[in-house]
């Protein structure tokens, strides 16, 4: 079988300089605008690829519709304890998928995007 990997992921938002403070509080990290006219990126550090991506008619956040992106952590509960001060809302607490594949949570971001974190403790 053929393994699937993710090669990039991008986060709509709203209001660039907002989302970028949001992501630095939750995730304790940094984030550079990159400005190419119309539109806009800031990309997350790591290996993995993705970024926040701003284009007045191509990105709009959603909530419910379409994927849902999950953020590895050390303990998803680190994360959602600082959604609320960030500016999102949690809306499913720290909770067990199973003890083999560990915890998960769920929080709209400052932009109105559904996120998921996920921890094995």
């Amino acid at each position: 079988m053929t393994e699937i990997s993710v090669g990039w992921f991008e986060i709509p938002v709203t209001d660039m300089d907002r989302a970028i403070v949001f992501y630095q509080k939750i995730f304790d990290c940094k984030l550079q605008k990159i400005d190419l006219g119309e539109f806009q990126l800031s990309r997350f550090p790591g290996d993995g690829g993705g970024s926040l991506v701003y284009h007045k008619d191509f990105y709009q956040p959603s909530d419910l519709a379409g994927p849902l992106i999950y953020f590895s952590s050390d303990d998803v509960s680190i994360g959602l304890a600082k959604v609320e001060a960030a500016g999102g809302t949690v809306q499913i607490p720290k909770k067990m998928i199973s003890p083999e594949f560990g915890y998960m949570g769920v929080f709209l971001d400052s932009e109105g995007n559904r996120i998921a974190l996920h921890s094995k403790e």
